[in-house]
């Protein structure tokens, strides 16, 4: 739906078809596709204004999550919105285990072995944490969506977006030449990256804290 402009849907609302059936179903149907595009900018708007209206570290907080590949806007607000402040959680192996992305452990004897991954955790955090991995397949680069958000961002939040970046495209295509498939490398991605957020998260948070 985003990659529809107004030409698409001026061209769209031309089309005419041979039996006045079809004309209505299709109206319905393109006028259920504007009003969902509609409703998509309102619940825009409206995570716009809650943003504005937050405390400041909160507000850099979202921004510097964005610096991530893969965490846009409505991400970092989830992730926010779920987590609250980052620095109750004393070590990212503390939140991966709140999202349930860490792996269940077999042991018998000295041997220990990991399975599926919990799921015991936050699973909106993790669907979002998922999507996000995705993206990492992708060659490291700074995309052109990317640079706007980097104007008046802390250059450490910069750096660690960066490294993220490296880090984890460099882990997924490694999993993958070791037989994994794309959703296993995805969700061991996902796991690591929740580490980046927190990185990223409590450094904010404790600039703020000692100004």
């Amino acid at each position: 739906m985003t990659r529809w402009k107004g030409k698409h849907r001026v061209w769209l609302s031309s089309l005419r078809f041979d039996y006045q059936a079809m004309e209505h179903t299709f109206a319905d149907l393109l006028g259920e596709v504007v009003h969902m595009a509609e409703r998509i900018k309102r619940l825009e708007d409206s995570i716009d204004q809650a943003i504005g209206q937050s405390p400041q570290w909160i507000q850099e907080v979202i921004t510097g999550l964005q610096e991530l590949r893969g965490v846009g806007k409505v991400s970092s607000v989830t992730l926010i919105a779920e987590l609250g402040s980052f620095l109750r959680f004393l070590h990212p192996s503390e939140l991966m285990g709140y999202t349930g992305l860490i792996p269940r452990e077999h042991s018998s004897g000295r041997r220990i072995r990991q399975g599926r991954i919990t799921k015991t955790g936050n699973a909106h955090l993790r669907r979002v944490l998922v999507e996000a991995a995705w993206s990492i397949r992708r060659k490291p680069g700074k995309r052109p969506p990317l640079r706007p958000r980097q104007q008046g961002v802390d250059p450490q939040v910069v750096e660690k977006a960066v490294k993220a970046q490296h880090r984890l495209h460099k882990r997924y295509w490694q999993l993958m030449g070791k037989g994994k498939d794309s959703r296993t490398a995805a969700v061991a991605v996902a796991r690591e990256l929740i580490g980046f957020v927190w990185d990223i998260g409590t450094h904010i948070e404790r600039r703020h804290l000692v100004a």
